[in-house]
């Protein structure tokens, strides 16, 4: 095959559009480099489920050590960790992290990129396209003491019954409040009452998605939570 085979552990495979946004840090000689995110050829770059597959037909999880077959770099704006994939091969499956590992994987301490603006329902949630079009990376995992998902309509006023995940945490002295894309967890808490469900101690991957109406918007791509 053209291109190269990268190994990365897989720390985010969120919903994205028809298909799903995978990404996880590169692992060279046993140690974590940058991020990767593979994506395919179409107009927003979702990989659908048989381009991520591995050979006996399962998905990816998070945590999952991964090779991933690859053509060459497609970073986009701010989104510079893309990656075009190879569609002709299947991803293969070489071991799993776990908790402990997360502490070497996570990214440096520093706020979510920039602070102060937010949507409606969310809390330093949005950024400028040109501010972001400033930035060189759109990815982090960083560690949070205490997480909280918020299930609830944010339409309802508006008649809207559909209802959302939400994160609400507070890391490097901001607060925040994201929304869920983790597929997981958007099912599971969906499933529950509306209210707040308290989960203590997270590593969550914080990506920036798509621009839209000007502007980008901070999701919560996976929630990793202790071992029981």
């Amino acid at each position: 095959m053209t291109g190269s085979v990268k190994t990365m552990v897989c720390l985010a495979n969120s919903r994205k559009l028809s298909g799903r946004c995978v990404a996880g840090r590169e692992i060279v000689d046993g140690e974590p480099v940058g991020w990767i995110r593979p994506v395919s050829n179409r107009e927003h770059e979702e990989v659908s489920e048989y381009e991520r597959q591995y050979q006996d037909g399962s998905d990816p999880k998070v945590l999952d050590i991964i090779s991933v077959p690859l053509i060459e770099p497609k970073p986009k704006s701010y989104q510079t960790e893309n990656w075009l994939l190879e569609p002709k091969y299947y991803w293969e499956k070489n071991g799993q992290a776990d908790w402990g590992d997360l502490k070497v994987l996570a990214d440096p301490v520093a706020d979510l990129w920039t602070s102060g603006l937010s949507t409606y329902n969310g809390r330093n949630d949005k950024i400028p396209l040109a501010t972001a079009n400033t930035l060189d990376h759109s990815l982090r995992l960083v560690r949070v003491p205490q997480l909280s998902i918020l299930v609830f309509a944010p339409g309802a006023a508006f008649g809207e019954t559909k209802r959302r995940v939400q994160a609400h945490f507070h890391f490097n002295r901001q607060e925040y409040r994201l929304w869920v894309t983790d597929p997981i967890y958007e099912r599971r808490y969906l499933q529950m009452e509306n209210g707040q469900y308290e989960l203590g101690e997270c590593y969550a991957t914080v990506s920036i998605g798509e621009p839209h109406d000007g502007y980008c918007y901070k999701l919560v791509a996976a929630i990793i939570e202790p071992p029981a």
